[in-house]
């Protein structure tokens, strides 16, 4: 399939217009079919290893996520199916769901067996609902009541208590639609918006769950199904009340991509890649996002290419386990060979028109590109940095936590480290932690564990944490332009224990990373070998060392990330004064900042 010819005119960023999209959409469609099984019912991918749900379960992954991928196609094109895709699917829906639970070539597993296939219903259901009148409605009767049939589990209360609640509502939406179990659809949507209601922090923001897990099931998940599901049902007022919180959240999501097209690389699932787009279409499709037509092209179209250019397919053109290309130490035991397919979500644009501005108004540039920003996304404790001089984004943690994280458990590094860049790390496995802040007891770094925020603010963050019973961290950073400012006051640890502040985990051809000890360290700066990260191998990060002195130790430290060439050393960056636990900032513009940690200690976590 012939790739289609840049137009720089219409897209000067990335020379990528809807024809790219489609003949994407296309080349991926193409390249799963020759792992299917004979009746159409199953795609079973090759790969490493199986999920956890098993082989069976995973043939229906790769079969509903791709579904999902042609119902966008297709009804993007107003029942146009060059490629004949919907034919395959439909065989595939007869043959998967005559007599599920199976052990044969086509069957799908029974959600009561296997509770991934509840996940999978919504995307089968998402792509039935889009593609009715060319599928559903062309479907024979007893087809449609053995779909039907396979769905309806779904409309029952989440075995798991997070984003899952979504994918009854989805499943929910289209049997509404269809005319089937109204009334139990109508309580298990009810049900779904009420759960999730609970994880609503406010400014765009859920949890996923009952720990403050933020990443980007925010903008694939949390705010995709609700806010796609009211307007595929017309229901003004759910539209009314979810537009909004979309809205919110893509004046936050928008500031995560690189210039070059990467999402910041923070959160589980990462493998999805450029579903990270989805939420900027769906914004667009319903009209509740602060993105021009231009800007919101240039997002997505920017991170397809990103991945398209760096990798992500294989040699048989199948999305791979990974960010650019495989990287093991990245998937989660829940994902198998079909996982990747969920990237289909970033194709939601195709269901706008072709003549809609989104498609035809030039390319706008990403605030990345426009401006240095400082910026919180308060409710979740993070703070975003860029810098325009090289497009490249920074993300400070002080809120976010893996869902089952506990004081002294192994850290996740998508979620334990107090800095995520587009194009560092993070380090995994035995290597150090990059971005982390540690007391060595008896030679062992101590995890960050659950982190509580403090405080959000314009230039700054700050939270504790529990490294070891009885010893509280209260950390902070600053940020302006490209320099970082970070803060540590250990409370409560045993007089010289050990401590260490690693930075960046840059690989060879990476960005410049600095670190610059201005209190309480040693003057030296060493390097550590940190391995292969999901940007490469041969990475490598700072460290500074000191020791704790009294009930109370502060220290303090410069850090810079650029891609600029020949950068100024971080510390011409900065003048910093410590006066007790008051710091004050001078940058290089000349403006003033002041970190006030004793007011931050006084703060009431348990009042926040």
């Amino acid at each position: 399939m012939p790739t289609p010819p840049e137009n720089r005119e219409l897209s000067p960023y990335t020379g990528w217009t809807r024809a790219h999209w489609e003949a994407t959409a296309d080349r991926l469609l193409l390249d799963v079919r020759p792992f299917a099984s004979p009746g159409h019912g199953l795609i079973d991918l090759p790969g490493p290893r199986p999920s956890w749900s098993g082989p069976r379960s995973d043939g229906l992954e790769g079969w509903a996520r791709t579904f999902l991928l042609a119902a966008l196609r297709v009804a993007g094109a107003h029942g146009e199916d060059p490629g004949a895709h919907l034919d395959r699917y439909a065989e595939g829906l007869a043959a998967g769901t005559e007599k599920p639970g199976r052990e044969d070539e086509d069957s799908w597993p029974l959600m009561a067996d296997t509770p991934q296939a509840i996940v999978e219903s919504a995307s089968i259901a998402l792509g039935l609902r889009l593609t009715r009148p060319w599928l559903w409605d062309r479907l024979d009767d007893r087809t449609r009541r053995q779909v039907a049939d396979w769905l309806l589990p779904a409309l029952a209360p989440s075995p798991v208590d997070n984003n899952w609640w979504l994918f009854g509502l989805t499943v929910a939406g289209f049997l509404q639609d269809a005319g089937i179990e109204t009334d139990r659809a109508a309580a298990t949507i009810d049900r779904s918006l009420a759960r999730i209601e609970d994880w609503y922090l406010g400014d765009g923001w859920y949890s996923d769950g009952d720990n403050r897990a933020f990443d980007h099931y925010n903008a694939w998940a949390l705010h995709f199904y609700p806010v796609l599901h009211a307007h595929l049902a017309g229901d003004t007022g759910l539209l009314d009340r979810y537009g909004p919180r979309l809205r919110a959240h893509l004046d936050d999501h928008v500031h995560l991509f690189d210039a070059n097209g990467a999402p910041v690389p923070y959160g589980r699932s990462l493998i999805y890649r450029f579903a990270a787009a989805a939420a900027p279409w769906l914004g667009t499709l319903t009209g509740h996002t602060p993105l021009t037509p231009g800007a919101t092209r240039r997002l997505a179209s920017g991170t397809l290419r990103y991945f398209h250019r760096h990798g992500a397919t294989d040699e048989r053109g199948l999305l791979t386990l990974g960010w650019h290309g495989p990287y093991p130490p990245l998937v989660q035991e829940y994902s198998g060979p079909g996982s990747p397919y969920w990237a289909s979500k970033g194709f939601l644009g195709l269901l706008l028109p072709a003549s809609h501005p989104a498609w035809t108004d030039p390319e706008e540039p990403l605030p990345a590109e426009r401006a240095d920003t400082v910026r919180a996304f308060a409710p979740a404790g993070l703070l975003v940095q860029t810098t325009a001089a090289d497009g490249l984004v920074r993300l400070h943690n002080h809120g976010s936590n893996h869902v089952h994280s506990a004081p002294g458990d192994e850290d996740d590094p998508g979620y334990a480290r107090h800095a995520y860049s587009t194009r560092t790390g993070p380090s995994t496995g035995t290597a150090a932690a990059d971005n982390h802040f540690a007391l060595l007891v008896e030679g062992r770094a101590t995890t960050r564990g659950p982190a509580t925020p403090l405080t959000t603010g314009p230039d700054r963050a700050a939270s504790l944490h529990h490294p070891l019973p009885g010893v509280r961290v209260l950390s902070a950073t600053l940020a302006h332009g490209r320099a970082e400012l970070r803060a540590h006051l250990v409370l409560g640890a045993p007089e010289g224990t050990p401590v260490r502040q690693t930075g960046w985990a840059v690989t060879p051809e990476g960005p410049q990373a600095q670190l610059h000890p201005v209190h309480g360290y040693a003057p030296d700066v060493r390097e550590l070998p940190t391995g292969e990260t999901l940007q490469g191998p041969g990475s490598r990060t700072l460290a500074l060392h000191g020791t704790t002195s009294g009930p109370a130790s502060l220290f303090v430290a410069l850090a810079s990330l650029t891609a600029e060439p020949d950068p100024a050393p971080v510390s011409d960056l900065a003048n910093v004064r410590v006066d007790g636990r008051l710091l004050t900032v001078t940058w290089q513009n000349g403006t003033t900042a002041h970190l006030d940690l004793e007011e931050l200690e006084a703060v009431d976590p348990k009042g926040l």
